[in-house]
């Protein structure tokens, strides 16, 4: 009996053992899970914070400084390190019925394009129509293959200006089909028009194609009699909205604080190109060969509508380029410091040495691009003349003086931008006074006093000070450029 009780008691016993062991297992694999669960939900939740850190953190989180702390990044760092800094506020996007989409092909230079995208921007935003980022040009003279990203910051654009107008990349797929289909309404809007023309005559087209393409931008929207939001939107664009690539960007400081490190510079615009000759029918100074080689390039171009040019007719109305001896004489004149940097912004100057041998004998400290940066550096610009010219438009920004020798569309676009900068010194060339004054002072009939000093006094007004633009309602080629003297927008 004793030991069967013993038997059958260790028999309940180990009974009991294996009880108390399933459920001290169950037990351990449910602590487990549920550390597992805990820990999974804990690090999807840290996923979750950061992203909305990132993407709400300046403006929901930014009363938790325990919460959110940006990330902060090194003044000193080039802009690779950019990825890590916070997003900046973006401007709500606007909300209005869409009428439709507008493409456009801009025309011409560099500048050219920056002031028709502009003008292109204030076209969509008051007709209520989505703008597709526009097409640059690649079959001009300069054949630049470059797109727009490749030249400006193609998201900033969008970003910035959101809240004015819708811009896409890319149509959506359905009408992009239709376009690659050539299902869509194409054509040059009527230079120097008023807003009323856009409302009057591209609108109902767009309401009725759905899209509209218009294949030139140049000048195609009035300098003035634009209502002032119009106008306050064609600076925003302009002086906001449109800004270069970061390596663009990175590339033009490192000039100018090369520069800097030499003390004061004046950028010299130098319109003394090849393609400026021939199309202007210029040839002051040139050779027989020269003229010739210019002649047959004008003629070349059948989009260049005058071919029978008097180029000493031209030269004594002021329209043609100051040559480079003459612009010597000039600086020396208004009594530039010799031993100043001049920085060329320019291409390859037509006559090479032998054209710069004045100016450089009279002003020795002369800089480009090319003579300031490796080659390494600058080849990835080479044969993209509108990325060169950007690094040109960056460098003309900062300079203590800038000095256009021809108002073309980079002078023009960048005097207005200095003058929205603070009212930077440009000196603006009167070149049919001046070209009369280098004519008499070469025959003799003016002694250098009397030549520096009416320069000067010639030119006491032209150093881009405020004033209004000049307006000519019935020659509109004629008047003074928007972009030039934007003064609707400047605080003077």
């Amino acid at each position: 009996m004793g030991g069967c009780a013993t038997f059958t008691g260790g028999g309940e016993g180990s009974k009991g053992d294996k009880s108390s062991l399933t459920v001290l297992s169950q037990a351990k694999m449910i602590l487990w899970m549920t550390r597992g669960m805990t820990t999974l939900l804990l690090w999807i939740c840290v996923v979750q914070l950061l992203t909305v850190g990132e993407v709400w953190g300046p403006r929901l989180l930014k009363t938790w400084p325990s919460c959110y702390t940006p990330l902060q990044t090194n003044i000193h760092s080039s802009s690779s390190s950019s990825f890590l800094e916070p997003k900046s506020f973006l401007p709500p996007k606007r909300a209005y019925k869409n009428n439709g989409y507008l493409m456009v092909s801009c025309n011409g230079g560099l500048n050219q394009m920056r002031g028709a995208i502009c003008d292109m921007v204030a076209v969509a935003r008051s007709l209520n129509v989505t703008l597709i980022v526009p097409e640059l040009d690649k079959s001009s003279f300069w054949a630049d293959p470059s797109d727009f990203e490749d030249i400006f910051d193609v998201d900033h654009f969008i970003r910035s200006l959101r809240d004015e107008v819708r811009i896409l990349k890319e149509l959506p797929p359905r009408l992009k089909r239709r376009v690659e289909l050539g299902n869509f309404h194409s054509l040059a809007p009527i230079s120097w028009s008023d807003i009323s023309y856009y409302h009057n005559q591209i609108l109902p087209l767009i309401r009725r194609y759905k899209v509209v393409h218009l294949n030139r931008t140049d000048a195609r929207l009035a300098n003035n009699g634009l209502p002032l939001e119009i106008q306050k939107l064609r600076c925003r664009v302009n002086f906001s909205g449109l800004k270069f690539t970061p390596q663009i960007e990175e590339l033009g400081e490192k000039v100018v604080k090369i520069l800097r490190k030499n003390g004061p510079f004046l950028v010299l615009h130098l319109r003394y190109e090849m393609d400026m000759l021939a199309f202007s029918g210029c040839t002051q100074g040139c050779n027989s060969e020269e003229v010739e080689e210019l002649t047959r390039m004008r003629y070349a171009y059948t989009w260049w509508k005058e071919k029978e040019i008097n180029s000493d007719f031209k030269r004594k109305e002021g329209l043609c380029p100051m040559t480079p001896e003459e612009t010597a004489l000039v600086l020396r004149a208004l009594r530039i410091d010799r031993n100043i940097q001049i920085y060329i912004a320019a291409g390859e100057i037509y006559g090479g040495e032998r054209r710069m041998a004045s100016l450089a004998a009279e002003f020795p400290n002369l800089a480009r691009k090319e003579t300031l940066l490796d080659p390494l550096e600058l080849g990835f610009f080479q044969n993209h003349s509108s990325q060169m010219a950007a690094l040109d438009y960056l460098v003309s920004l900062e300079s203590d003086i800038f000095v256009p020798t021809y108002d073309g569309n980079m002078a023009r676009v960048v005097e207005g931008h200095r003058r929205y900068l603070g009212f930077k010194k440009t000196i603006r060339f009167d070149r049919k006074v001046l070209i009369d004054l280098i004519d008499r002072y070469t025959e003799g009939s003016l002694n250098w006093e009397e030549f520096s000093n009416t320069v000067q006094e010639v030119h006491a007004d032209r150093m881009g000070r405020p004033i209004k633009r000049v307006m000519i309602s019935d020659r509109p080629k004629e008047e003074e450029y928007f972009y030039a003297n934007p003064y609707e927008c400047l605080d003077s």
